[in-house]
């Protein structure tokens, strides 16, 4: 046994020793290379090195990133909704034994983003992320991953914006950007809580500016026509649930609130909208003194010109927002607006759409006083008017007056009207005007926006009394002229340009 020991020893020594001769000629480069099959994992060098700019820019979007992050929170939101069942529907839910299942109070789970816009835990979101939440039911999670209830200071449906608060100290408030340095091509990082991803940023820049006139605000809500929309556009992704975070600059200053997107699906398919900051600050500061916003109103309904309206209310150029109808007892009825004025301006800014002269007037409160830039007659005047609220506007009501009935046709325009039944002038409270029963299709009319059912009560700024007014006036237009009409369309007041066409040949 000795003996085998003694051989077994040897045998360990000389395995050693050719192990020690055979490593002695290979380094340890060598050895790594057998040990990764001699393949080399990926290229030696990066394709290129990016020069100083793009290092630069680089840096700079990864800076503004981690800073901006700290003022952006998740926020869940746990809401009360009541069951519907569809129409024709009742007896088939009866059977499975709901018979109580109509208006039935149940909850659900909702979440969105919100800015930290003081050190003390107040938070701008918007409206719709925290609509019927139930009490208690806002939890905010802040980018350490703290998580505070919060309560709801106030809400503005008409501007989608609102603003709870967290018991927090030490919080880290967004800088607030100015809306005069925004300019189209800007870069802007969308930041927020998309999908339940937190802490997601996405970048792009602002596609435009003063974009109104989306209906995305107000649908279905009482007061829902007095809707602020002027937003920013942007090719920043935005999802679901970057609702109510922000849009920064590169600065890292906040510059708007995320709100909407455009869109089939439901998610981002290439434009975003967020309330631009100045409105955010106006709306902010109302809610945060005393839970509610004290907004002024002119008292006009509006719509944006074009080139066929700038003809024919003898302007330059294509330029101002129209006035459709001076509401009674309003702001602009008490400073002497009248319909188809144009309004230029407010306190010397111009505003050329529906959302810039929304804005401007969102910016102040009922009582304060504004000097308005109209145009008139071929004229620039200019109005004071002080703002009131909206609440105590009213349609004043008109005599009626019997019209025997006429049809009347206007083969160039395309177009067919009657007088007015009794009936609708005491629906609309107008003493006159013509229903539209016929419009031709590719005709002028329809191309102007004229449908049956519309009811013109002014031509030229003249009142209509009957199809031969209507008639009288447009048989004094030339080939080419524009003019406008006044009218009410599916129970609303609008202003038409049309153009008397031209003959070929």
């Amino acid at each position: 046994m000795r003996k085998g020991i003694l051989t077994s020893s040897a045998m360990l020594t000389l395995g050693l020793s050719l192990l020690i001769i055979v490593a002695s000629n290979y380094n340890i480069n060598d050895f790594n290379s057998i040990i990764a099959n001699e393949k080399q994992l990926g290229a030696k060098d990066s394709p290129i090195v990016a020069d100083d700019f793009l290092k630069k820019l680089d840096e700079s979007y990864s800076k503004v990133s981690s800073s901006v992050l700290k003022s952006v929170v998740s926020i869940d939101v746990e809401v009360n909704y009541e069951t519907q069942i569809p129409k024709g529907m009742e007896e088939f839910f009866k059977f499975f034994g709901e018979p109580n299942l109509e208006g039935e109070e149940r909850r659900r789970m909702g979440s969105g983003s919100g800015v930290i816009i003081t050190d003390d835990g107040y938070i701008v979101t918007n409206n719709h992320v925290i609509d019927n939440a139930i009490e208690n039911g806002i939890t905010v999670t802040i980018n350490d991953k703290r998580k505070f209830k919060a309560k709801l200071i106030g809400a503005d449906p008409l501007t989608d914006l609102a603003l709870i608060k967290i018991d927090a100290d030490d919080l880290s408030p967004a800088h607030f950007a100015s809306m005069e340095d925004v300019k189209v091509g800007n870069i802007v990082l969308a930041v927020g809580s998309p999908l339940g991803l937190n802490a997601t940023v996405t970048s792009g820049i602002v596609s435009a500016i003063s974009r109104g006139s989306l209906g995305l605000l107000g649908r279905g809500m009482e007061g829902g026509n007095y809707s602020i929309e002027n937003f920013i556009q942007t090719d920043a992704p935005i999802n679901p649930g970057n609702s109510g975070g922000g849009l920064f600059n590169i600065n890292g200053s906040l510059v708007g609130i995320n709100t909407a997107i455009a869109s089939q699906t439901g998610a981002y398919i290439g434009y975003g909208f967020a309330i631009p900051i100045d409105l955010v600050k106006s709306v902010i500061s109302d809610l945060m003194e005393d839970g509610k916003v004290n907004r002024g109103y002119i008292g006009v309904q509006i719509s944006p010109v074009d080139q066929k309206y700038a003809k024919a209310l003898g302007l330059e150029s294509v330029k101002g927002v129209l006035v459709n109808k001076v509401m009674p007892n309003s702001a602009a009825e008490s400073a002497g607006l009248k319909d188809s004025d144009v309004i230029l301006s407010v306190d010397s800014k111009e505003v050329n759409s529906p959302g810039e002269l929304q804005n401007q007037i969102g910016l102040r409160r009922a009582g304060d006083k504004v000097k308005l830039g109209i145009w008139r007659d071929n004229e620039l005047i200019f109005k004071d008017v002080t703002l009131k609220p909206r609440d105590g506007e009213d349609i004043s009501s008109n005599e009626n007056t019997n019209e025997e009935k006429t049809n009347l046709s206007f083969e160039k325009l395309g177009f067919e009207v009657e007088s007015l039944t009794k009936d609708l002038k005491e629906k609309y409270e107008i003493e006159g005007g013509v229903l539209v029963t016929k419009v031709e299709r590719y005709s002028e009319a329809q191309k102007s926006g004229l449908s049956v059912g519309t009811i013109i009560y002014k031509a030229d700024k003249q009142k209509i009394n009957s199809p031969k007014d209507l008639k009288t006036i447009i048989n004094k237009m030339k080939e080419g002229d524009a003019f406008l009409l006044q009218v009410y369309i599916q129970d609303r007041s609008a202003i038409i340009a049309m153009e008397i066409p031209k003959i070929e040949g």
